[in-house]
């Protein structure tokens, strides 16, 4: 029952008109408001604004947005913005309650049942409308404005909206609880983003959903309504907020420089950083030649094969080839006629490994790098990542795969984890939340390394800190600490990429500088600081 003072206009179910119901006499109608009849002049009279006025807030309510348009003098805009309302709102059910009259002014009553996913909240708010008698066909009719659906909306602001607020609702935190976040922390804006998506519903928080009012292309501009206050969550990482602060200033300092840092007992990831700030993230995802940092894999394969000793004495000539003639050099031509394998190891003596090739199949290699290392498994880390190539190949392609050049294709999160595996014996895949977390299988490597071949291996990589290449970059750090350095030619490229891979006790880390030239010059620097970030 609907009084003229006071109506009560209700409605349960959704259903919007469409024009084809209606026909194209009343949609006519509705755009020009129809013929002007004889004595519709003047200002309009009290019971036109009441008359009016009900029969639009009465098919408002009824959802009927195509009848409720042509009683405004703009049935166009009135059409598209009623019905936004609605959809876009996420009105489930609307009530509309008119109060007296003040001349042509109409007050009224909202109360909007807004339903969005699992959220449910009763919206109640006052509006008002205005009569005016039509210019063209004397009648009256509702003056049209975005302000009539709620009083905060505006030309600028026309329609209604009701989603997910853009406020975080999940806090993402270190291993030891300490909050992390884009402002302090740049390089993680991409992986806290990911994470919150990804694991959302395994922290217990819920989104906070709003209504606003929105731009013309549909961007929040002002807060209506809380549909939901949301509750926020709490997500725990592996991430060291002390390690993590190291490393983003050490990438800082140079462009093109991308580290990673985990603990070799669990594989945990302790730091991520790239000096860039894209989306896309090179520390995790890139994939290219490794160079030098590589002849761990190769040295492990070769010392497991039995056909080589640290101790054996491997030449190392300015230059050498293999079975096809492509012709392998070494950083700035240098050479020793007289070096140990061991010695060639920390010297990165590229052509010492390429004479070695024959004494392994074409598939060595990369049975290594996936059986021992973990390299090309499915790893699950809880962020998206590339987890390394290393193909199978003969002739000069496996040659240069053993000085991590040709198809080779890695990142600083693998090369770390091959450092961390090169300490312990044991590939533990990589993760940067807890692995209970990941609902999928982490991956695992089919067997350890050798005991003879870790120690064999640890000694090499010790040396290559204390004296070789890698000796001044790691200089005055104590502990239990190995490394290995590389510089990777890349195709179009003048400068070669600088790499770095250590380990110092618990922490294993590495670094890539693109054309930062050698890799104990640029990123040597960078893995140092990681490495230094608990004293």
């Amino acid at each position: 029952m609907r009084a003229a003072g006071r109506a009560v206009l209700g409605v349960t179910a959704v259903a919007v008109v469409g024009v084809a119901g209606l026909g194209a006499y009343n949609l006519y109608t509705g755009l020009t408001g129809g013929e002007k009849g004889p004595g519709h002049d003047g200002a309009v009279t009290s019971s036109e604004v009441r008359e009016t006025a009900g029969k639009f807030l009465a098919a408002w309510a009824d959802q009927n947005d195509m009848r409720a348009a042509q009683l405004t003098n703009d049935a166009e805009s009135a059409v598209a913005a009623l019905s936004g309302y609605r959809k876009d709102g996420h009105v489930s059910k609307l009530t509309l309650k008119a109060g007296q009259p003040h001349g042509t002014r109409v007050p009224f009553d909202v109360t909007a049942d807004i339903s969005f996913e699992d959220a449910h909240s009763t919206w109640t708010y006052a509006s008002e409308l205005s009569v005016v008698r039509g210019r063209t066909t004397g009648r009256p009719l509702v003056d049209w404005t975005p302000a009539v659906l709620h009083p905060k909306l505006t030309d600028e602001r026309p329609a209604l909206r009701t989603g997910l607020a853009e406020s975080e609702s999940i806090k993402v935190v270190d291993r030891d609880g300490k909050e992390l976040t884009k402002d302090r922390y740049p390089s993680l804006g991409p992986v806290l983003t990911e994470l919150r998506t990804r694991y959302a519903a395994a922290t217990g928080a819920a989104s906070r959903v709003e209504v606003w009012a929105a731009g013309a292309s549909g961007e929040p501009t002002t807060t209506l309504h809380v549909v939901a206050k949301g509750k926020p969550g709490t997500l725990h990482t592996t991430l060291d907020a002390q390690v993590q602060s190291r490393a983003e200033k050490a990438v800082a300092k140079r462009t093109g420089a991308s580290v990673v840092a985990l603990k070799p007992s669990t594989g945990e990831v302790l730091a991520v950083a790239n000096s860039g700030r894209d989306e896309f993230n090179p520390a995790l995802q890139g994939a290219t030649a490794p160079g030098s940092t590589f002849k761990i894999v190769t040295s492990a394969a070769l010392l497991e094969s039995g056909k080589v000793t640290p101790g054996r004495a491997v030449p190392c000539p300015k230059t050498t080839s293999y079975q096809q003639g492509m012709t392998f050099h070494n950083v700035e031509d240098s050479e020793n006629p007289a070096a140990t394998f061991a010695q060639d190891f920390a010297a990165s003596c590229n052509t010492a490994f390429v004479s070695l090739a024959g004494d392994l199949s074409d598939s060595s290699v990369a049975d290594e790098a996936r059986d021992v290392f973990g390299i090309g498994l499915d790893w699950h880390v809880g962020v998206q990542t590339f987890d390394g190539s290393v193909p199978t190949g003969g002739g000069d392609d496996k040659a240069a795969a053993l000085i991590g050049q040709g198809k080779v294709q890695m990142n600083p999160l693998t090369v770390a984890s091959v450092a961390a595996t090169a300490q312990t014996g044991t590939f533990r895949q990589p993760v940067i939340v807890p692995r209970s977390l990941i609902s999928e299988k982490t991956a695992t490597a089919k067997r350890a390394l050798s005991p003879a071949a870790v120690g064999q291996l640890r000694a090499m990589m010790r040396l290559t800190a204390t004296s070789g290449t890698a000796a001044r970059a790691m200089s005055g750090l104590t502990g239990d600490i190995g490394a290995k350095t590389g510089s990777a030619e890349i195709d179009g490229q003048p400068t070669t990429n600088a790499w770095f891979t250590a380990y110092r006790n618990d922490m294993a880390a590495a670094a890539v500088v693109v054309q930062g030239g050698h890799g104990g010059d640029a990123a040597g620097p960078v893995v140092r600081d990681v490495l230094s970030a608990h004293g």
